[in-house]
């Protein structure tokens, strides 16, 4: 290859960078930037306090035997119905994914008609209205370690009328928590 080939190349690579040059500067001066003067979405407001002021914040929720008492076992039927894929309600129902809940207020946390969790077995202990309230609430943070996947139900009024209604569900009812 000689030098005036060497000379073609050097200047075809020469020449594309000019060209790549060129076009940016008047792509600049034909299409102007606008520089933002902040930013784009404003500011947003941050509370200064603290995660546990926050949540006193929150409205409280009534004792259980205040929301047991304004409660109703009809509406705790429709409840029910979320657990219905999984338990059964009535004397002498079937073990589905999780135990028969007839009796189950009063009644042993595990009992011997189902395969518990070693969680649940463990813990063991009776079904009071607070502890089923709790399970309720968020069985995975009431006790960790069980098999039961349900998410939990957040209203503290829906878990007090499946709680009556689980009551009727039974042949010698749990009496109320009173005060």
């Amino acid at each position: 290859m000689d030098t005036f080939e060497l000379n073609k190349f050097a200047g075809a690579i020469l020449g594309t960078i000019l060209i790549v040059f060129v076009v940016a500067k008047v792509s600049e001066t034909v299409f102007h930037p606008h520089e933002m003067e902040g930013q784009a979405y404003g500011e947003i407001a941050v509370a200064e306090e603290s995660h546990g002021a926050m949540a006193e914040a929150e409205p409280e929720t009534p004792p259980l035997p205040v929301l047991l008492a304004a409660a109703n076992a009809e509406t705790g039927a429709r409840v029910a119905k979320k657990c219905a894929s999984c338990h059964t309600f009535e004397k002498d129902g079937a073990n589905k994914v999780g135990p028969n809940l007839y009796n189950v207020l009063g009644g042993a946390l595990a009992a011997k008609d189902f395969s518990y969790s070693n969680a649940m077995a463990e813990k063991g202990g009776q079904w009071t209205y607070a502890e089923m309230d709790a399970f309720l609430a968020s069985p995975r943070n009431a006790l960790p370690g069980t098999k039961m996947g349900f998410a939990g139900l957040r209203r503290a009024e829906e878990r007090a009328a499946i709680l009556l209604y689980m009551r009727e569900q039974s042949d010698s009812p749990l009496p109320l928590p009173v005060n």
